[in-house]
């Protein structure tokens, strides 16, 4: 496969210093695929009409068509997440329902999505960014001998068409934009949050395109026996706030991550923290914030005492309003913040709470004049 760096090109040359032909069977490859996931009760996975109108965008760019993927068991659950994708943007579906497919396993999945592009061969191919998204893709990427690029933060086409996908690298430190030149489809996963959901607009089911799996259970090799939920996972609803309060290494001790707490409480918030905090053990993985944590579009985003470089920013930049507090002027995090504030967050964050509960609170006797 062949993958560029817009960053690691030398000086004076272009992604174009570095394509190649590509090869006469892949021209065939046309139009815009979403896998839409389903999840255990059913229901799809948020993350899969953001991609729709994101693949919407894309479709529309190349001139083709926007199919949504659905493969699920037999029954009205799957065949109502195809005719749901119509109203996310789809101009057709492909659907393979069979019963070997009502739990997730990557060797039946692996084998309809792998037949699916074989056969209809799309030319981008994207998958939403969860565990079983990462999953499956790098399973049908490694079977169709294409490129795969994880964790996407901005989809785009570029002047020749081909797929420019940029992400986080080297540890969050930059961006890179990445393509596959001489191999289809161009295959991309983003994470959940990342994309803006499109508005549902209800249309009338378009064409279905039933395909066969052909597979029986005696031909995989995993069973599942059982099914325990994880009743801890997801204890945090950070990725869907409305409004999310969140702290850095600035706040200078784990204690002090409480004044975090205390605001996100007072406002019905749920409250996040940066990487380093993670690392130094103040706060649970569950509430990191930014590329290798949650990504997050609330209405309102507090962040106190944190820098923002470039790992935390792709998580938060879709927020409608980011308030940022740091005694540094020049942190990064005033490069994107829409109201920047230079102050200690010790003091800060104490004097913003009191203000809230005298707004907030009916039976204050400090109420803040209207």
């Amino acid at each position: 496969m062949s993958k560029v760096s817009k960053t690691a090109m030398p000086a004076g040359a272009g992604r174009g210093a570095a394509k190649k032909e590509l090869p006469e069977h892949f021209k065939s490859y046309k139009h815009v695929w979403v896998f839409v996931e389903l999840e255990r009760a059913g229901q799809v996975h948020p993350v899969s009409w953001e991609l729709m109108g994101a693949g919407r965008g894309l479709a529309d760019r190349l001139k083709v068509n926007l199919a949504a993927v659905v493969v699920g068991p037999e029954g009205q659950h799957t065949r109502n997440a195809a005719l749901e994708a119509f109203c996310y943007g789809a101009d057709l579906a492909y659907l393979v329902s069979d019963n070997v497919l009502s739990d997730y396993r990557n060797e039946s999945y692996t084998k309809a999505l792998t037949e699916l592009v074989n056969t209809y061969k799309p030319e981008i191919l994207l998958l939403g960014a969860t565990t079983l998204g990462r999953d499956l893709a790098g399973s049908v990427a490694t079977n169709l001998s294409t490129g795969l690029t994880a964790d996407c933060t901005t989809l785009d086409v570029d002047a020749d068409g081909s797929l420019a996908a940029t992400r986080p690298t080297f540890g969050g430190s930059l961006l890179c934009t990445i393509y596959t030149l001489n191999y289809r489809p161009q295959m991309a996963t983003v994470r959940p949050r990342v994309m803006p959901m499109p508005a549902r607009v209800m249309r009338d089911a378009a064409r279905i395109v039933v395909h066969p799996l052909g597979l029986v259970e005696d031909d995989i090799v995993t069973k599942v026996l059982s099914f325990l939920p994880d009743r801890d996972a997801e204890t945090s609803t950070l990725a869907y706030a409305d409004v999310v309060v969140a702290g850095g290494l600035g706040l200078g001790s784990p204690e002090n991550f409480r004044l975090v707490r205390e605001l996100a409480a007072l406002l019905g918030a749920e409250y996040g923290c940066s990487r380093p905090l993670v690392q130094k053990g103040w706060v649970t993985s569950d509430r990191q914030i930014g590329q290798t944590g949650k990504t997050i579009r609330p209405k309102l985003y507090i962040a106190a005492g944190i820098s923002g470089a470039i790992q935390h920013r792709v998580g938060v930049e879709g927020a409608d309003l980011i308030v940022a507090v740091n005694t540094d002027k020049n942190a990064p995090i005033f490069d994107f913040a829409h109201l920047a504030i230079v102050s200690d967050a010790m003091q800060l964050l104490p004097a913003l709470t009191a203000a809230f509960r005298a707004r907030l609170l009916p039976d204050s006797r400090a109420r803040i004049a209207v």
